[in-house]
């Protein structure tokens, strides 16, 4: 029996991604767009990291905010581009860490979190927060190069509820036929939804 991969695996091949390599490197030579998808890819494993040190709404957006200043500040120096999303999870941990032990009012003294009282479970769940981000952020970017047919028949083939293959048909235009048959071990169209060649 093969083993699974482990989190630390799956995250070294994240590493070699061209995708961010080539925001990375985008983003270096400012181009905005490059640095809203790096945002948009990102911006949920910040988020989640925040929320594991169990910040006030206030505190976890300065973290998040002075994340992305540190970036701007560090971008030009990060040696390997495609590992991006390792220097964020680590800079976001640091950040919540520092927040979480900075010197609180008396009347907030009982809410102060230290970071060494994190459970090493939440970095594992922090590694796959992003992993599920950058799964995400693939996808969509993938679906988003998909020739409009084929973005379409996909979104009717997964529509909720289940559409027959007649109806996917005529609101396509296409031969029944054409439309190809669940995969195995996906679910199978519900009775009447048969295919017609």
């Amino acid at each position: 029996m093969a083993a699974n991969p482990t989190l630390s695996q799956q995250a070294s091949r994240r590493r070699d991604d061209p995708v961010v390599t080539g925001l990375v490197t985008r983003a270096r030579n400012g181009e905005r767009q490059a640095w809203d998808a790096l945002v948009e890819r990102y911006a949920p494993l910040i988020w989640s990291i925040c929320r594991r040190y169990r910040l006030e709404a206030a505190d976890a957006e300065d973290a998040a905010q002075n994340v992305w200043l540190k970036l701007v500040d560090h971008l030009d120096s990060l040696r390997d581009p495609a590992a991006l999303p390792g220097w964020l999870a680590t800079t976001t941990r640091r950040e919540c860490g520092r927040i979480a032990r900075a010197p609180r009012r008396p009347c907030d003294a009982g809410y102060a979190l230290a970071a060494g009282t994190i459970p090493d479970d939440h970095a594992q769940a922090a590694e796959q927060d992003l992993l599920a981000a950058e799964r995400h952020a693939a996808l969509r970017e993938a679906f988003g190069q998909l020739p409009p047919g084929c973005q379409q028949l996909l979104a009717l083939l997964i529509h909720d509820p289940a559409l027959s293959y007649a109806e996917i048909s005529a609101r396509l235009g296409i031969p029944a036929g054409s439309i190809p048959p669940p995969l195995p071990g996906q679910a199978t169209p519900p009775p009447g939804h048969h295919r017609t060649d």
